[in-house]
């Protein structure tokens, strides 16, 4: 088959198209011929060298795709061949054939393209976990997510909105807080002219945010504290602003918050299993009403994929970036 591999850690052109062997599937898991691959994060970071992949998992970057099943391991009982779905990959995406476990697998919501299907899982199974299970988000309350233009903010933007909450976010431009307001947030802030935690506080009355998603860190933890509200929770989902910083932790203690934070690459295959599982009950039914739905920014060809990451490093996008494998 056709891969991409990191041939070196470093910038986009490392990513160098190379023949590999078909992988197999073990036990509990499915071969998936792979139609479309999302750009993510992680994807970068690891072909610069810092976020290597977990024990056992595959050195090609991708940990999203769609595609066909088309062998399926002992002992796997919901996926047979022929079946079209979209899975979670520990890491292989960027090729031709990848390994799944089968519980990390969802089918493909009806009337989504391949390449939209490929890129709900990175999106959808770190918003999930993290908004509404690890910061319990619910019905009413304050949302605010950093970087609202993103592959993450545009579906957290979605996801909350859907779900009952007033939604704030911040973004780097006009235009991508348009993008954000057209999705469904109540407020966009653009970060480059306004202080955000002014913004949320003369729009709450002073009373703050319930829940915030950062992927930011450094000088955002201290203003986080700020903009939270009482008893607010904040995950740590990414450190791009640097993942040191100073903070006055009395507002931790007087607001009684909690700041917490995960990474979901490295989780078990259980743990995705039963994220998967709770998207397809309470999440997937709205995407096949289409009431949500992934932003498509743009898709390349599979041998194309080290221009997916510059567009990606270059911050423009809005949404998701895709790999057309074919």
């Amino acid at each position: 088959m056709t891969a991409i591999a990191i041939s070196e850690p470093g910038g986009p052109m490392v990513l160098k198209p190379e023949k590999r062997k078909l992988p197999e599937p073990a036990k509990g898991e499915i071969l998936v011929r792979v139609r479309a691959a999302g750009i993510n994060r992680p994807d970068v970071l690891q072909r610069k060298g810092a976020y290597p992949p977990p024990p056992g998992a595959s050195d090609l970057p991708g940990l999203e795709i769609a595609g066909e099943v088309v062998a399926c391991g002992e002992g796997t009982r919901r996926w047979t061949v022929g079946d079209t779905v979209c899975a979670l990959a520990p890491g292989g995406g960027y090729a031709e054939f990848c390994v799944v476990p089968e519980s990390n697998a969802l089918p493909i919501p009806h009337g989504f393209t391949l390449t939209e299907a490929a890129a709900l899982p990175e999106t959808f199974f770190t918003v999930w976990h993290n908004v509404f299970e690890r910061g319990g988000l619910k019905e009413g309350e304050r949302f605010l997510v950093h970087g609202g233009s993103s592959g993450i903010g545009t579906t957290a933007i979605q996801l909350a909105k859907a779900f009952g909450a007033e939604v704030f976010t911040t973004a780097g431009s006009a235009d991508k807080c348009s993008a954000c307001v057209e999705l469904g947030a109540d407020r966009a802030i653009n970060y480059r002219e306004e202080d955000f935690v002014a913004v949320i506080k003369e729009a709450t009355g002073g009373k703050g945010v319930d829940v915030i998603l950062d992927m930011v860190a450094g000088d955002y933890v201290g203003r986080n504290y700020e903009a939270a509200a009482v008893d607010g929770r904040i995950v740590q989902i990414a450190v791009l602003g640097g993942p040191v910083a100073s903070a006055d932790f009395s507002k931790l203690m007087v607001k009684r918050l909690v700041h917490t934070g995960s990474t979901l690459r490295p989780r078990s295959v259980d743990f995705k299993g039963a994220i998967a599982a709770a998207l397809e009950r309470e999440v997937w039914p709205l995407l096949a009403e289409r009431r949500i739905a992934p932003v498509m920014d743009m898709i390349f060809p599979l041998r194309d994929a080290w221009r997916a990451h510059e567009r990606m490093e270059e911050g423009d996008h809005i949404g998701k970036i895709v790999l057309d494998v074919g």
